[in-house]
Order: structure tokens, then sequence, then C-alpha cells
């Protein structure tokens, strides 16, 4: 099944979306990958789900992703004696650590480590940022505030610390085990939440132990100062607006989002657009113009993918929210200036030689009007660096290694198929044609391009590009 796309479509499973027959339907309106959203999932539902996945996958043929999301530290406050507050505008609301049912006046903050890292004149956000305090006295027990924004304030609401790096792990007790259990299931990604600096990213690549690609999300102010340094380590990024947009103000969610999208394209790493992009379809069958508009700016930004989260996870119109998601992104990529934009914002290739090769296959692909190009690849690497180019032809990522041409699957361009070790050069550029050919990718006496590292095998080490031609019999 061939895609009239590059940019990518991940699907977030759940009680709308859990059944075999949901998860092809899914896949046959456009989504590439999917993701198991852990806050939510028991283990032996994300097997189950995992199971679904893979017998769609033996019924298409075409390697599909699966990306486990992993919830991260939940940070709340306590209970209120007497039901829901309000806070109006100058009270003095004081959190502490004392394990007592709260009122107007304070109400518990079972968390020492936030207590700890607050300095006078900290901000801190509840419930998704609707009421903000701003902190006038801190100890290591308690913090007196003063109500900025006011508003009702019930139990157990959510705390967001903009201002302050917090000396809390991005992985709880429940993190790790769900990552045990996501990897022992074979997923292909892990999405590791309230990432702040490179070490939280490295931390989970330890437990991972290259069995999942790592997927940092940027969602705290702290990630985005830090994100040259979270690039260097992670293997791809996802911009999760949800409380990237509470911690920062609104109006700056959009330029860091195109900030983090092109700093992940010049690191040839790629990058998720989430959140809130067809919010409208959780109960409407059509979305609103503006959220038309948001998921087109991520295509024209030439973002690798874009995800619905509980439009298909939990919303009355799945399959329809895909479907939209997938026209959406046809038609834009089927703009007359769609390629002007995405040029303009082409990464510089590095000084080296594998940069130079994919680098060289984008221009001769202009060039020679070839019809695709063609990787060779056990890693992932050459294919990434072809992606990373954003050529204006189909590109063939060709693996013997399935679970690369899974984690593929959420590149931007990339056909991802899991072929056979060729015997030799020779072979591979048979094998290249021949399934150019069969894809539908090229015609005979049409050329493609074929790049790969030698010797055949070795990760990394892409050295080698041909043009080669598609034969009368390709068949």
């Amino acid at each position: 099944m061939r895609r009239n796309r590059n940019i990518k479509i991940l699907a977030t499973l759940g009680p709308a979306s859990s059944t075999r027959e949901s998860i092809a339907a899914l896949f046959a309106a456009g989504a590439d990958v999917f993701r198991i959203n852990m806050s939510h999932t028991r283990h032996d539902v994300l097997r189950e789900l995992v199971g679904h996945v893979r017998a769609v996958e033996a019924e298409t043929g075409r390697p599909i992703g699966i990306l486990a999301d992993l919830q991260g530290p939940k940070l709340r406050i306590g209970a209120f004696a007497n039901g829901p507050v309000m806070l109006s505008a100058g009270d003095v609301f004081t959190l502490h650590l004392d394990p007592v049912p709260g009122d107007a006046s304070g109400v518990s903050l079972p968390h020492k480590e936030i207590l700890s890292a607050l300095r006078p004149g900290a901000r801190l956000l509840l419930d998704d940022g609707r009421i903000s305090l701003k902190v006038t006295e801190a100890r290591a027990d308690r913090a007196v505030t003063i109500v900025e924004i006011g508003g009702r304030l019930s139990d157990r609401k959510g705390v967001n610390v903009p201002d302050t790096q917090l000396p809390i792990p991005a992985m709880t007790e429940k993190d790790r085990a769900d990552l045990s259990a996501a990897v022992e299931a074979d997923v292909d990604w892990i999405a590791l939440s309230f990432v702040q600096t490179a070490a939280d990213v490295a931390e989970a690549k330890k437990l991972v132990m290259g069995r999942a690609g790592v997927m940092a999300k940027i969602e705290k102010p702290q990630a985005v100062a830090q994100l040259d340094a979270i690039l260097e380590v992670a293997d791809g990024i996802m911009i999760a607006r949800g409380d990237l947009g509470v911690e920062l103000p609104l109006e700056d969610v959009p330029g860091r989002q195109k900030q983090i999208n092109r700093a992940a394209r010049r690191a040839g790493k790629p990058v998720v657009v989430a959140t809130q992009m067809l919010e409208s379809m959780i109960e409407k069958p059509a979305p609103t113009r503006a959220e038309v508009s948001d998921v087109a700016t991520a295509v024209f930004e030439g973002a690798d993918a874009v995800m619905l989260s509980a439009e298909s996870a939990a919303g009355a119109w799945p399959v329809e929210a895909v479907a939209t998601m997938n026209r959406v992104a046809e038609r834009v990529e089927g703009e007359s200036f769609y390629r002007s934009i995405v040029e303009a914002q082409r990464a510089e290739p590095e000084a080296t030689a594998a940069d130079a090769i994919t680098a060289a296959a984008h221009q001769i692909a202009e060039n020679l009007n070839v019809a695709a190009i063609v990787t060779y690849t056990a890693s992932g690497a050459t294919a990434l660096r072809a992606s990373r180019e954003r050529p204006n032809v189909p590109i063939l990522a060709l693996s013997p290694v399935l679970k690369t041409a899974r984690r593929l699957a959420i590149g931007w361009g990339l056909h991802c198929l899991m072929v056979e070790e060729p015997r030799d050069l020779d072979g591979m550029v048979e094998q290249a044609c021949k399934l150019a050919y069969r894809e539908g990718f090229a015609k005979p006496g049409q050329r493609v391009i074929v790049i790969c590292g030698v010797p055949l095998g070795t990760p990394g080490a892409t050295n080698l590009l041909r043009i080669a031609l598609v034969g009368r019999s390709q068949d």
C-alpha cells in the first residue's frame, strides 16, 4: 500500500480503536504509526494492541511502527475538605506538605521536590494553567503564594512549574515498568515525557539498550532551552504542545514549534507535531477551519509526522479523523508552492561522506528527473539522511532488519520494505530496481538513484551512490 504523501500520520489507540478491525481501518485510512498511551494502558492490553497491529502488518505486507508513550511524573495537589474552592486574584494561598484536607487558604502539595526548588517570584500553574500563583515566600515544607489568576479549584488538579527546573527524574517507577513491558512487547519507539535535560533521555536510552528508538517529548521550557543537547542524545522529537502551551505563553508556542521542528530537521532526527490537531473531531465528523490550517502548517514545515490523540483513541469519528488528516496532507503537498517552502527550510549538509552522498542524491534527483531514491539500510541511518534532504521524489527504504523498517515508518517520505540481505552490490541494485517497479514508483526505462554503505551491512557507512536503469522485465 503506497501513500500519496510524505508526512506520516501517528494515530493513538484507545477505546474507540482497540480491535484488530478498527486498527486495520485506521491503517487503510492513512495511519502509518500507532501510539499506545501508557497513562491509560495495562500491560496485558499493551500486548494485545501490539498483537493486533502486527496482524494488520502481516496482512498488508508493510512495516508499521508502534510508539509507547510513557506517562511521566504527575504532579498534583491534594484534596479539599469541603469540595472545590474559589480563588480570587490577590488571595493568599499556601501549598504545604501537611497531608490534611485543604480549604480556601491552602492545600497539600505532596511533592517535596517542588517545594524545595521554589524561590520567591516563581510561578505555579494549577489545573492546566487555569489558575496562576506567584510565590512570595518559599520554605522546604511550604510555599506561600499570591493568586494572580483565580478560579474554581478542585481535588488533585495538576501542577506546572514553568520557571523552575525540578530535581525530579523524567521516569517514575511506573514508567520503568511500562518501558520494560513495552520493549518486551517489541514496540519500535518509546516516547519519554517530562524531559528537562539530555541526561533524562540518556537514562531512558540506557534502559532501552537499542531495542527501540527513544523520542523526547518537548513539553517544558527547560527542554526548549537545552534543545541542542537533547537532540544529540534523542532518536526523535515530539513537540507536545499541550503542556508546552500551559508552561509557555500561548503566543510563544507557534514560534517554538517552528524552532524545534527546524532544529530536529537539521539534526536529521524525526520530529512529530502533536496535541489538539483535530480536537473537534472527538465529537464532530468534520474539523474546524483553524484545525485544518494547523495540520497544514505542520505539513508546510516539513515535519516528519502529525499525531492524533483522543481523536482516534476515544472520539466518535476515529477513522474519519485519520482520513481527514490524510486528505489535508495530500492536498497541501500537492500545492504548487509546497516545494519552495520545504526547500527554503533545507539544512546545509554536514561535512561527512554520508551527508555529501545524500545531498548529491537530492541534487541528482532534481537534475535527472529520476523516479525514486532507493536506500539500503540496516541501521536506518542512510534512510534518515535521505529523508532529511526532503527530496522531490519518493524514497524507498529497504532493510533486511524488520525492526529497522518498522522504526523508519515515522520518517518523512520513507516507503519502508523489509528485504532479504543482497548477495553483493550488483544484487542490491537489481533488487532496488525490481522493488521500485513492483511498488509502483518507477516504470521500465526510468532511472532510480541507489545509495548505501559498503561494505554492505556496515551501520552508518553511507558512502556509495549509483544511478540505475529500471529494466523492461523487472517482475
